[in-house]
């Protein structure tokens, strides 16, 4: 029996291969020390959702190969489903019952299955049947609204906000969760994780600026979308660097920073009205330096600055270098895992499997 290192040592999952968030959430839970046993189809068998020696989210799995499309391929997986405490399955609705292995057929091979269900729009309602993607998920839920300047089209990194944000973080937290839930009283549940239902629930802080009139609808008008004093400014190399000066005093350091201490017109920066023009002053100010002559200055201080980094600086970045948080494993640029735990510290990142290549040892292991 395989036994790794963290605090989830000794969690049995299951999942069933996919796309994007579920086999995110997968490698979060492995990070952890959880064994996670990938489904794969046959170790031969081209497949469109093998990233191959790229595909960073299956690291520290094991991997199985079945064929899903046959009765002995479903046997085996309903033999695992038997032995584990979890199970992550990213299909539109409907496809795991067709297959023999929706939740009530697994559920009933194992009554403690917490049987964890990985969708865009959810398991109903009247957009669950179409296709998505993360930015379409995260605009019906209302959290592509702000992100952009106002007066232009609405941008977000691509697959942070729905994907992992909404979709596997929070498959994670309703896997765990039923699993603690199990572990107390002997039954198993569905957890319905839909992207849009997190993307929604990650906005009750703007929702509670919103009560409180903080939030209007109108773009350009909000501290999240408007200020001067929280944007991003190109700089005299071309690359930017980022402030997000909220508070007054904060504000008032950023002003003495860029030499404006004594100007009355960045005096008061909390009237929307003065914002596109301060932007204006600030944009012209941020240009006349580099990034580098600029984290010189502001880098460290209260003033709420960051360079905006590419993946390759932020890996060099002294900070992020001091705190370990990338490394090179198998060759790539990946990102240790987290959260830190100080009695049971996750190991180092696992290897990334080949397909199929554990389906003796699980099956050993597990039946």
């Amino acid at each position: 029996m395989q036994t790794k290192q963290g605090p989830l040592s000794g969690l049995k999952v299951l999942e069933i291969a996919g796309l994007g968030p579920g086999p995110f959430c997968g490698m979060l839970l492995a990070d952890l020390g959880a064994d996670v046993v990938l489904v794969e189809r046959g170790a031969q068998t081209a497949d469109e959702i093998d990233m191959g020696a790229g595909a960073i989210y299956k690291r520290g799995k094991r991997s199985v190969g079945v064929d899903l499309k046959s009765p002995e391929g479903i046997q085996t997986v309903l033999s695992l489903v038997e032995s584990c405490d979890a199970l992550i399955e990213g299909m539109r609705p409907g496809v795991m019952e067709r297959l023999g292995l929706g939740p009530d057929v697994c559920l009933a091979r194992n009554p403690r299955l917490v049987y964890g269900r990985m969708t865009g729009w959810g398991q109903d309602g009247p957009l669950a049947q179409a296709a998505g993607h993360d930015m379409n998920y995260i605009a019906l839920a209302g959290a592509l609204w702000y992100a952009g300047q106002p007066g232009q089209a609405p941008i977000a990194p691509p697959s942070l906000v729905g994907d992992v944000g909404g979709g596997a973080l929070y498959l994670a937290i309703g896997l765990l969760a039923g699993v603690m839930n199990a572990r107390t009283t002997g039954k198993g549940q569905v957890i319905d994780a839909a992207i849009v239902d997190g993307c929604a629930h990650m906005q009750n802080l703007l929702l509670s600026a919103k009560a409180g009139g903080q939030l209007p609808n109108e773009r350009g008008q909000s501290g999240l979308d408007g200020p001067h004093w929280y944007n991003t400014y190109l700089c005299a190399d071309g690359k930017y660097v980022s402030v997000g000066s909220l508070e007054p005093r904060f504000y008032a350091l950023l002003r003495e920073k860029l030499g404006l201490g004594d100007d009355p017109e960045t005096a008061n920066g909390y009237n929307p009205k003065t914002w596109p023009q301060l932007r204006e002053k600030f944009a012209s100010i941020f240009a006349r330096r580099t990034r580098e002559q600029w984290c010189e200055i502001l880098e460290g201080t209260d003033a709420c600055f960051a360079p905006v980094l590419n993946l390759d600086e932020a890996a060099d970045h002294p900070h992020l270098q001091a705190r370990k948080v990338f490394d090179r494993e198998n060759g790539m640029l990946q990102a240790n895992p987290a959260p830190r735990f100080s009695g049971t510290p996750a190991g180092r990142p696992g290897p990334l499997p080949v397909r199929g290549e554990h389906t003796e040892q699980v099956l050993r292991d597990w039946l």
